[in-house]
């Protein structure tokens, strides 16, 4: 759902400035003769009446009609009067001038200005019962449409969840509907997952991050927030998984945004009901600002504090980057809590503060970890890599996942090397197995990778390696995993053969072979560089048809 697909943003209720504009008071002529700048105030309901002590009858937001007879004749009762009135907090003062008082007295007038509570004389009479009747009517009309545009909201983000979509894609819609940061949170107050409103929704602009505006102002009681309990499964129905929390950082909160959050909670409550969301909800938010912190929507200075509202406490040695993608490129949308779950749960023993994140649409699981200091890379990334693919393995995914590990760096350089592990992620697939790939060894590979549509690098995949590619189509054994190992292995024969489990001889058979399908001798060390290059090219431009064949793995005689 796009932002600019959304309802406007609500005008809450009928104000003062909306009632005066009304037929039935517009013919009394009316004139604002104090507070016109608090004509915005809103109007909750229509009261008429003339006793001395009306003020005690009124709860607050009405907008009173008289015609002055409890006003009292004297001074100090009209000013007692008056701030009665403003003590209740109603909306407006309406007194129709006649026999009672020809002009308002500078004791109400004053009194008023200096409560700030709007004062309007009507000029000509009017049957206050028109009035009456004609903002009721108004009054239930806008209810009804507030309730309309709840119902709406509720519609478009029952949509997106039988669409395919989760949590993180309603709260989005939300933020969008109401123009401010929107919130998920357990019962403990742990954030769940943050989602700002995106440039052109709800009125209200992109603003702060949200991990900002959480870390600031959540725990402030900041007026006007909307904080509705998302149910959950306990005896008599009664307890509370989570809670849906709206902070009004950019535009005011209204009625129907308090509406529409009571009918968001049923839906997320029926999401969460499935077994381990919440954890998967806070890891794909903690892969959104990974991502976006990759991707330098993050300003780095910042990153440290959000990290920290994320859970993330490291000390001042350098942080690890570390993707996983998983080998089959996308992850059935109902594996990754199971995912999330059992990798963070691996992650544990590792050792050293450790923030993962998922992310969806990109099918891989980014992960920073802080080191004491770079010597303990290696260690620590062979731990982190070893987590990963066991956690993926209890998962239930049997496909060995790429695991690249970046190169350590402060907060200032992490974003880019984040990015740079990730794409490497993805230029490494298809690569032989390993543990994990250390990214600076994947440089040739990323490059290849960026040029995989070029028409280029195929017709030099097809120029070096055409005639052992055509060969192992039709003809056993394949040739193709034998120039790889021997490449792998610098051309040391000893080391080849036994990773291709054949002895001397016959890997002296297959070399033979191999050099004159391709008319070079594989010792070149120029030769070699070509060889290995294409082999790598390959894995990209792998599916053109020329080059797609058979004969990709090792094959005895």
């Amino acid at each position: 759902m796009e932002p600019h697909d959304l309802p406007p943003g609500p005008q809450g209720t009928i104000t003062v400035a909306r009632a005066l504009e009304l037929p039935a008071l517009r013919r009394g002529l009316p004139e604002v003769v104090a507070a016109a700048d608090r004509l915005h105030r809103p109007v909750r309901w229509v009261h008429a009446g003339e006793a001395p002590n009306i003020a005690a009858l009124l709860k607050g937001g009405e907008l009173l009609l008289t015609t002055g007879l409890g006003l009292g004749s004297r001074p100090a009762e009209q000013r007692a009067f008056v701030r009665g009135l403003a003590r209740r907090d109603i909306a407006a003062l309406v007194v129709e001038l006649g026999a009672r008082f020809p002009s308002l007295p500078a004791a109400v007038v004053d009194t008023a200005r200096a409560c700030g509570l709007p004062l309007v004389q009507l000029h000509r009479e009017v049957p206050f019962v028109a009035v009456t009747e004609e903002i009721h009517t108004e009054l239930v009309n806008q209810h009804y449409a507030l309730l309309q545009r709840a119902e709406e909201v509720h519609r478009r983000c029952t949509e997106v969840l039988l669409g395919g979509g989760g949590v993180p894609e309603v709260l989005r819609l939300f933020a969008d509907f109401t123009g401010n940061p929107v919130f998920l949170e357990t019962a403990e107050g742990r954030l769940l997952y943050a989602a700002g409103p995106s440039g052109g929704g709800g009125g209200g602009g992109g603003g702060a991050d949200p991990l900002q505006v959480w870390d600031g102002l959540r725990g402030a009681s900041l007026a006007g927030s909307v904080v509705t309990d998302v149910p959950g499964q306990g005896p008599g129905g009664g307890a509370v998984r989570a809670r849906l929390v709206v902070l009004p950082v950019n535009v005011p909160l209204a009625p129907v945004h308090r509406i529409a959050a009571d009918r968001a909670a049923g839906l997320l409550a029926v999401v969460l009901l499935q077994a381990r969301q919440e954890e998967e909800l806070a890891a794909r938010g903690r892969g959104d600002f990974l991502t976006d912190l990759a991707e330098g929507r993050l300003d780095p200075a910042d990153a440290p504090g959000l990290a920290r509202v994320l859970g993330f406490r490291t000390g001042d040695g350098p942080l690890l980057p570390v993707v996983m993608r998983m080998a089959a490129g996308l992850v059935p949308a109902d594996s990754w809590a199971a995912l999330a779950c059992a990798v963070q749960k691996e992650l544990r023993a590792v050792g050293v503060p450790v923030l993962l994140g998922v992310r969806l649409p990109e099918g891989r699981v980014p992960v920073l970890a802080g080191l004491r200091d770079e010597a303990e890379r290696a260690a620590v990334a062979g731990r982190v890599a070893a987590a990963l693919r066991s956690g993926a393995e209890r998962a239930g995914f049997r496909a060995p996942p790429v695991v690249v590990v970046g190169v350590a760096s402060a907060w200032g350089a992490v974003g880019g090397a984040l990015r740079h592990a990730a794409e490497a992620a993805v230029a490494a697939e298809g690569a032989p197995d390993r543990e994990w790939h250390d990214v600076r060894r994947l440089d040739v590979d990323v490059l290849l990778w960026r040029l995989r549509g070029d028409g280029d690098l195929a017709s030099f995949v097809e120029r070096v390696l055409g005639p052992l590619l055509a060969h192992d189509r039709s003809a056993r054994p394949a040739l193709l995993p034998t120039l790889e190992a021997c490449l792998a292995h610098a051309g040391r024969k000893a080391e080849t053969a036994r990773e291709l489990h054949v002895n001397r001889q016959t890997l002296y058979d297959r070399l033979g072979r191999i050099e004159r399908l391709l008319g070079v001798e594989l010792e070149d060390p120029d030769a070699a560089l070509a060889l290995g290059v294409a082999l790598r090219a390959r894995r990209h431009v792998v599916g053109r048809g020329w080059c797609g064949g058979g004969g990709a793995g090792p094959s005895g005689d």
